[in-house]
């Protein structure tokens, strides 16, 4: 009975976590330009935190708001599938404990070095961005 029981959970889970973490594929870089919004970091909701990354991949550079302060940096490839920055960024307070908590591992993520790959994530089209660290899960900002 409780082998039965385990198995159900274990099916059941399995199911879940394929249907949050959906298809992904790689990202032709040209389509990675502009403005993305940071929806889910390491399976936590973290829009409020506004962070947002804004790539600009014709001058391998990338700019935005980390939840408390403005960012910029030089993307710089490190193979055919991983890239990096050192991020520079203002020296603002952060509001609150959400904004804290996402720059700090948004700085984390892309000084570590990142994946990128098209994903789908609770019916909202997007890209996750992968370091060995961190998953984060972003939407591009004006689109549905």
């Amino acid at each position: 009975m409780f082998y039965r029981q385990s198995m159900i959970v274990i099916v059941l889970l399995s199911l879940f976590t394929n249907y949050l973490s959906a298809e992904t594929k790689s990202i032709d870089l040209d389509e990675l330009n502009g403005n993305w919004h940071l929806r889910v970091m390491d399976g936590m909701e973290v829009r409020k935190a506004r962070a947002i990354l804004d790539f600009d991949t014709k001058k391998m550079q990338l700019s935005g708001f980390d939840g408390c302060n403005r960012i910029s940096g030089i993307l710089k490839k490190n193979s055919e599938t991983n890239m990096s920055s050192q991020l520079a960024s203002t020296r603002m307070a952060c509001r609150g404990s959400i904004q804290s908590y996402v720059s700090k591992r948004l700085h984390e993520t892309v000084r570590e070095g990142f994946s990128i790959t098209e994903a789908k994530r609770y019916g909202v089209n997007g890209i996750t961005i992968k370091s060995p660290s961190h998953e984060l899960f972003f939407k591009k900002m004006g689109k549905e």
